[in-house]
């Protein structure tokens, strides 16, 4: 592993899926918090045909990506504000056109093959290009969660109680799903269009189970992800027929299963001996 490390790709891959992975996460407390992982499945899947015609075009897949998601977020956000479309039916609309683009893009370029690495993640391929935009949509999506992070919890458990406070709930609804966009683009060469929404539900989710303050899901959440992350990237390169993309979520279920397991563990020892306090 030490001699893989002195390699520029897998040095450029390492420091692609910390970004990807933390990034990821910390949206993803918010996002399980407000029940909102179909609203994700659908930017990270809406992605796809931005990711297309960037490839067609020759350029790097992260502006195809940011410009599809930005433009999903920003499509649900107005149709969803219609009274005549409920939220889901919004999102499903969205989501059923986009991923039906990229598909006829896809058809259009006369190769499903050669997009394949965008669906299930090329985290090798990952140039410094691609490294400087990540990074650069990761100092956003951080930076806007250090100014909003009150009122986007406030927001996150009670809209009604956001708003008494001074904060607009459809605002920082919209601001959500713009920053979980950017977070997906992030994620475009890690996991693929087909795997990234388990990178913003899984890590988040694990937390929950296991924290009990927002602060402290997030930061196990984080943890969670970066564990994942840095062990799948790990096994991929030690197993070369093992895809990083499936490698790294894998390791984040595993995690996930682990967590169940001891809550359910716990909480049967508490209704066994419930005399005793179990810690």
């Amino acid at each position: 592993m030490l001699e893989l490390l002195q390699e520029d790709f897998m040095r450029r891959a390492l420091f692609a899926v910390v970004l990807a992975t933390v990034n990821c996460s910390l949206l993803g407390s918010y996002v399980v918090t407000r029940r909102m992982a179909f609203v994700s499945t659908a930017l990270t899947h809406s992605i796809l045909p931005g990711v297309v015609f960037a490839v067609i075009l020759g350029v790097s897949p992260y502006w195809g990506a940011l410009g599809a998601a930005l433009a999903t977020a920003l499509g649900v956000g107005w149709l969803a504000g219609r009274r005549e479309l409920r939220e889901d039916t919004a999102i499903g609309v969205v989501l059923a056109f986009m991923f039906a683009l990229g598909v006829l893009l896809m058809s259009l370029a006369d190769s499903f093959q050669d997009f394949s690495s965008l669906l299930f993640g090329s985290v090798f391929g990952v140039g410094a290009g691609d490294l400087w935009v990540a990074g650069g949509v990761s100092a956003l999506i951080l930076g806007s969660l250090v100014l909003f992070h009150r009122g986007l919890v406030l927001a996150s458990y009670d809209e009604e109680y956001a708003a008494q406070s001074g904060f607009c709930p459809d605002g920082l609804r919209l601001l959500l799903l713009v920053l979980v966009a950017l977070g997906t683009v992030t994620c475009v060469r890690i996991a693929g269009v087909l795997l990234t929404t388990s990178l913003l539900v899984i890590p988040a989710a694990t937390a929950v189970l296991l924290a009990r303050t927002f602060r402290a899901v997030m930061a196990l959440s984080a943890a969670l992800g970066f564990s994942g992350g840095v062990g799948g990237l790990l096994l991929s390169a030690v197993f070369e027929r093992v895809p990083p993309g499936a490698a790294i979520v894998l390791c984040c279920c595993v995690f996930f299963f682990v967590a169940f397991a001891a809550v359910r563990l716990r909480e049967w020892l508490v209704a066994r001996f419930p005399a005793r306090k179990i810690s």
